[in-house]
């Protein structure tokens, strides 16, 4: 007589509810803690992004009896075939930045290169070149517009080097001037920013690098082409674009310094758009001008990114 073993049945164990149930607690915390900065985000980046893209192509003003009325490509057309003051707006932004991006980002890689140094006291110099940085460029603008005016320290000091020969100039009233006096006090309060990023690009680089090209012979400028340049293409793409895009917002230092004068030779697109908007109540050119500068920005970005890729990766 045969016997038939069977293996008795194991129940499952209900582990997976209980994962379950962990699972989505787990979610419903994460999604908790994110719901504030999404709800943040949408209530003061995209709701405001759709909301002017849409007012762009209206009459809106900010305070009128009427309701503002779809006028299509109008406010564009305006911009650039009846508004001097956009195409003077247009041209100080394109020189600022012309400007602003090699000498901000040169001297920010030299100082940087500085400080990289084994000696004493870098890290002194690391904190007075960031100091201004730190500073709020409202408080930075009002020290400046003092150190320019024609009793100003800046005349006082080109008067006591030059001997008497020259005073210096009325620099914010000067239309010839007045740009050149925002691009120095620009330079002066961002490059230290720009010098510790490339300080921390300066870094990763391998000292045995240094050591391999000093055995080989180079000099100090063969280590900086081989070793250092092509060492900081990550950090140069980062801030090239940084700089970029922070030379076409500029604001603050106009509206701070010279309101756009004189005679609009300070004016910048980002200037011209918000007096639009808000000051001479024109809501609607004023969204269709920020606008236009969101898609400069967009394009200026990528084509940035564009000449400074890397071309040995793409082989």
């Amino acid at each position: 007589m045969s016997h038939t073993l069977t293996r008795p049945a194991v129940a499952e164990a209900p582990a997976r509810p209980r994962r379950s149930r962990a699972t989505r607690r787990e979610r419903g915390v994460g999604l908790s803690m994110v719901a504030p900065a999404v709800i943040l985000l949408l209530l003061f980046l995209v709701v405001p992004a759709l909301l002017g893209l849409g007012l762009s192509f209206t009459n809106a003003r900010l305070i009128s009896p009427e309701a503002p009325r779809f006028v299509g490509l109008d406010n564009f057309v305006r911009a650039f075939t009846s508004d001097p003051t956009f195409v003077a707006s247009v041209r100080n932004t394109v020189v600022f930045a012309l400007f602003i991006v090699p000498f901000q980002a040169g001297l920010g890689l030299v100082l940087a290169i500085l400080v990289n140094q084994k000696i004493r006291g870098a890290t002194a110099f690391r904190v007075i070149f960031f100091a201004p940085v730190v500073t709020s460029i409202v408080v930075v603008s009002v020290l400046w517009k003092f150190l320019y005016q024609k009793e100003g320290l800046v005349n006082a000091a080109i008067d006591w080097v030059t001997f008497g020969a020259w005073s210096g100039a009325d620099w914010l009233n000067n239309p010839s001037t007045a740009l050149g006096a925002i691009i120095v006090l620009s330079i002066w309060q961002a490059v230290g920013f720009h010098m510790l990023i490339w300080l921390s690009g300066l870094q990763t680089i391998s000292e045995e690098l240094y050591e391999a090209a000093r055995m080989d012979g180079a000099g100090l400028w063969r280590q900086f082409t081989a070793v250092t340049w092509p060492g900081l293409r990550s950090t140069r793409v980062f801030v090239l674009i940084q700089i970029t895009i922070a030379a076409l917002s500029l604001f603050v230092q106009v509206d701070v310094m010279t309101q756009g004068g004189p005679m609009n030779s300070t004016t910048t697109l980002v200037y011209h758009a918000v007096r639009q908007g808000f000051r001479n109540q024109e809501t609607g050119y004023g969204s269709a001008l920020s606008l236009i500068f969101f898609a400069a920005v967009i394009l200026v970005t990528l084509l940035q990114a564009y000449l400074t890729r890397n071309k040995e990766s793409e082989r």
